[in-house]
């Protein structure tokens, strides 16, 4: 009597019953970090970020702290000798954020492998126009970052995200680095175009002064 209840073929408490939840993309090849690895640095990164101008601070016055010669560079704070003065300039803080924003838009930029190289090259290229800069200065950066980063990050800077860490200070240097490289070995190019230029308008005003 009445209607036979029949059992569906897919029970709700059962899992195979749920949908498959999709593998996260396998990352760019270009990159030196697993799909695990950029996830936990995106999501670490967030502690940073909120924290990011005493981050930066803190790097730069461990920059100093074994690169003394370094500051001479900054025009607006290389009179700041001691530890105390660094860390309280409103200059170097200032210098040390727009770094770090830099950095900042490096990690995030790394869903867009192209985008990344792109922007990471235009920092390096932007350093050809500091007065005695030189493309090893980069790499002075790396264990003041690290040291900065394990201090804001505290109890999270686990073993595991310092070898995380690790590998995406050194792609970010290595790539700043190659857009350094590239602003240089286009300045010849540019040269010999401005000197056929200055070479064509010379010529252009003395034929002008001979007619």
């Amino acid at each position: 009597m009445g209607c036979q209840i029949t059992k569906s073929s897919k029970n709700k408490d059962d899992p195979e019953g749920l949908p498959d939840i999709p593998e996260p993309p396998p990352p760019d090849p270009r990159l030196p970090l697993t799909a695990k690895q950029k996830f936990n640095i995106i999501k670490s990164w967030k502690g940073i970020a909120r924290a990011i101008e005493p981050t930066g601070v803190y790097m730069f016055v461990k920059l100093f702290e074994s690169n003394s010669e370094l500051i001479g560079l900054f025009t607006k704070f290389n009179q700041l000798r001691t530890r105390d003065e660094q860390a309280e300039s409103l200059e170097l803080a200032e210098h040390a954020t727009i770094v770090m924003n830099s950095i900042d838009e490096g990690i995030k930029a790394m869903d867009n492998v192209d985008f990344f190289f792109d922007l990471l090259h235009q920092i390096g290229a932007s350093h050809r126009k500091i007065p005695g800069f030189k493309k090893e200065y980069f790499w002075k950066i790396e264990q003041p970052f690290l040291e900065a980063v394990r201090l804001t990050l505290g109890d999270r800077y686990t073993d595991n995200m310092d070898n995380i860490y690790r590998i995406t200070i050194k792609f970010l240097i290595e790539t700043v680095i190659r857009g350094y490289e590239l602003a240089e070995e286009k300045e010849p190019n540019d040269n010999v175009k401005k000197g056929c230029t200055n070479n064509a308008e010379g010529n252009s005003s003395k034929a002008a002064k001979g007619s």
